[in-house]
């Protein structure tokens, strides 16, 4: 058993060798080359067990390979000898487990100091070597997937003498070996071409970090885009202290935990995978597209990731850690998944045995303060019947010996200014041209960034335990003035306004959505670039899905959903909303004026969110919605209504708005809904639609103050206005 491996002191052709370290209990036995190894094998073997040969009687159905000793220093050479001696002695088989393999060590014949290995197990995403039985390796899991098309990881040579399976399982190459000798190796030339393909060295996962290295709420979105994806009603982000053994201590973790359709295993396998194609679905607001959001995300939190996922009948762990990998050549992400059997949950044996289930859950719980308890305590969360995903990170990113994240506990059953809340370290404000302000706090607030990272907010968040009030950019604005456009040949629609509490922080700009997802925020354009105090208050909302999403399947937008690449669309539009904004700037901001004693820009309209339907309702200008409990629902006053009537929709018409005082305005051409019966126009040369306002709006005024002067810096906020959300 072996004996073809003594006699094989040197490569022959077309072989390969991999170098590994042998050690026990944690001291090293010796360095060894192997000889035309299998893919993707451990290069750190440590002796688990030894035992007696006759009780491992399958020895003879397993390939193998040589095993030749490297020595360092006479010290190596002595451990070395000592190691085969006894085995020989007491005729016993060294046992390691270096990945997904059981590696079986003989000791030679006569006096040689060459070691024979044989192995089973099967590597990810390589077909079963010659002489390994199917049932040994179609149970075992894939640890790593990866889309060759989309990545551009390092390359791993598979040997010619292989017969392996493409990554993309659509198709699968032809590589055949002339012959072997049982033992997987090839005694023969390859007939066809050598292949390459995709592999992920451990040290990629700080490489995806990267991508949301200038902003760690873009980390914190890409998780919110996913749960949003899943059609979770609700959405829970939240910092909390947890026990770990690994280091005899309390750290903090991470937890992001949704309400949505969960993932099944082939679902988990694509989250964890290197890039895939687009997904194939007719939801228009559908965020995710290149299937590298969560390893981004995760890895930029921090370097240790466990996702509990749960659909109907299904449920899985998957374990993403850069600590678990330190000193692996390849990347190992453990998975464990269940099938429902009635009431209960047993290992899913169509995707992995009881065996490789065990094995992953050990490495779970000894590199990861999940034990069996916690893990049972998380899966409580999901209830008899539910379903979602719970994400868990620890092992923060810091901020020079603190957290990047800072966070509060809030006070239950206490005000607004007693709520939690999860924030940047640094406080820093992000860079944008002509910014001039210095208080943006989406920037470095977690709350605030929630409250308008949808263009159409409907799921429940809560950050710290506090629920996020969401804020309808579009419904919150003063003097609002529709624009429709086309750039490119696709249609365009912005939305512009004054917003009180953007004033009051001397912040202006355009805020561009995609797929109902916020990618910018605060962009200047126009004459607002060049001069930092110009159009303070304006705002603007636009959704550009159409605009730059290609027919081809081509998308403008930056990886990391921070921003748009550098193309023609994106040129187009930057000069389209500069426009704009310079028209309504040269229209309104020398003719507001404002009521005695009130110097707000008070919402063309107040709304309000129930917080069982989530629907929005429509109330007047002169509605406080300030006096609203914070749990409001659609029967309470001021609406009176069920939860089953129907949203009101904003008009399609081009609407700007009249001037209101107290929701009353005395301007005899303006209907009952808001929208002037003098019809659009259409502005000379640019094909672009608006709407005139009545050039006998200030005959028709209540008693005003003069012409608005902008009133000194430090003016005191009269009133910040709120959205409620519930």
């Amino acid at each position: 058993m072996g004996d073809c491996f003594l006699e094989k002191e040197h490569l022959k052709e077309g072989h390969s060798q991999l170098l590994v370290k042998l050690t026990k209990d944690e001291k090293v036995i010796s360095w060894a080359a192997c000889d035309n190894p299998p893919s993707q094998m451990p290069t750190v073997w440590d002796i688990c067990s030894t035992v007696r040969k006759e009780k491992v009687d399958f020895l003879p159905e397993l390939p193998g390979f040589s095993l030749n000793p490297v020595y360092e220093d006479d010290h190596l050479k002595r451990e070395w000898g000592i190691f085969l001696g006894f085995l020989k002695k007491y005729n016993r088989v060294a046992v390691s487990k270096p990945g997904v393999y059981e590696a079986y060590i003989l000791p030679p014949h006569g006096d040689s100091s060459i070691a024979t290995v044989l192995y089973r197990g099967k590597a990810p995403n390589a077909c079963p070597i010659t002489g390994i039985a199917a049932s040994e390796t179609s149970s075992l899991p894939r640890l790593l997937t990866v889309d060759a098309s989309n990545s551009n990881l390092i390359e791993d040579k598979i040997a010619p003498t292989q017969q392996c399976r493409e990554v993309d399982e659509d198709s699968s190459c032809d590589l055949k070996v002339r012959g072997s000798n049982g033992f997987g190796n090839s005694l023969g030339p390859s007939r066809s071409v050598e292949r390459n393909f995709a592999t992920a060295h451990p040290s990629y996962l700080k490489t995806l970090g990267q991508a949301h290295s200038s902003w760690i709420f873009g980390a914190i979105a890409e998780l919110v885009d996913n749960s949003r994806d899943a059609k979770a009603t609700k959405l829970e982000v939240d910092i909390s202290m947890v026990y770990s053994i690994t280091v005899d201590k309390d750290i903090p973790m991470l937890s992001v935990i949704d309400d949505g359709h969960g993932m099944h295993h082939e679902d988990i396998q694509r989250m964890i995978s290197f890039g895939r194609g687009q997904p194939k679905t007719d939801d228009s607001d559908h965020i995710g597209k290149y299937g590298i959001g969560f390893k981004t995300g995760a890895m930029r939190l921090g370097k240790d990731a466990l996702v509990l996922t749960q659909t109907t009948n299904s449920r899985s762990i998957a374990f993403l850690s850069q600590l678990l990998n330190e000193g692996n050549d390849n990347l190992e992400i453990p998975i464990v998944s269940y099938r429902r059997i009635g009431q209960y949950m047993e290992v899913d044996k169509n995707v992995q045995n009881e065996d490789a289930a065990k094995y992953y859950l050990k490495i779970i719980k000894t590199h990861s303060p999940f034990d069996k308890y916690l893990i049972g305590e998380k899966v409580g969360l999901f209830g008899v019947n539910g379903t979602g995903t719970q994400i868990y990170i620890w092992n923060l990113d810091k901020w020079g010996t603190s957290y990047s994240l800072e966070w509060k506990y809030g006070m239950s059953g206490g005000s607004s200014f007693h709520q939690g809340g999860i924030y940047i370290s640094s406080r820093r404000i992000r860079s944008r041209p002509g910014q001039i302000s210095k208080v943006v706090p989406l920037d470095y607030s977690l709350k605030p960034y929630l409250e308008v990272i949808f263009l159409d907010p409907r799921m429940k968040i809560y950050v710290q335990g506090s629920l996020v009030k969401s804020r309808p950019l579009a419904k919150s604005l003063n003097k609002t003035s529709v624009e429709n456009g086309e750039i490119l040949k696709k249609p365009v629609q912005l939305t512009l306004g004054f917003s009180q509490l953007e004033w009051e922080q001397a912040n202006c700009g355009i805020f561009l959505y995609w797929h109902g997802r916020l990618i910018e925020a605060y962009k200047r354009v126009g004459s607002m670039i060049h001069n930092g105090d110009c159009g303070r208050g304006i705002i603007g909302v636009i959704d550009v899905t159409k605009l730059m999403d290609d027919d081809d399947g081509h998308v403008w937008v930056h990886n990391n959903k921070q921003g748009f690449q550098d193309c023609e669309a994106y040129a187009k539009l930057e000069e389209w909303l500069g426009e704009r904004v310079d028209e309504y700037i040269d229209k309104y901001v020398d003719k507001i004026q404002l009521r005695k004693g009130n110097a707000q820009y008070k919402p063309d309209h107040e709304w309000v969110q129930c917080n069982k339907c989530r629907k929005w309702r429509k109330m007047s200008s002169d509605f406080d919605s300030k006096t609203l409990p914070d749990e409001w629902f659609c029967y309470m006053k001021p609406f009176n209504g069920r939860c089953e009537v129907p949203e009101e929709v904003e008009s399609g018409l081009i609407t700007i708005s009249t001037k209101h005082h107290g929701g009353h305005t005395k301007d005899s051409t303006e209907s009952s809904n808001g929208v002037p019966e003098k019809a659009a126009t259409k502005s000379q040369g640019t094909g672009i639609v608006t709407s005139s306002e009545s050039e006998d709006d200030d005959d028709d005024e209540e008693e005003a103050l003069p012409p608005f002067k902008r009133p000194r810096a430090s003016l005191k906020r009269r009133c910040k206005k709120s959205w409620r959300v519930f």
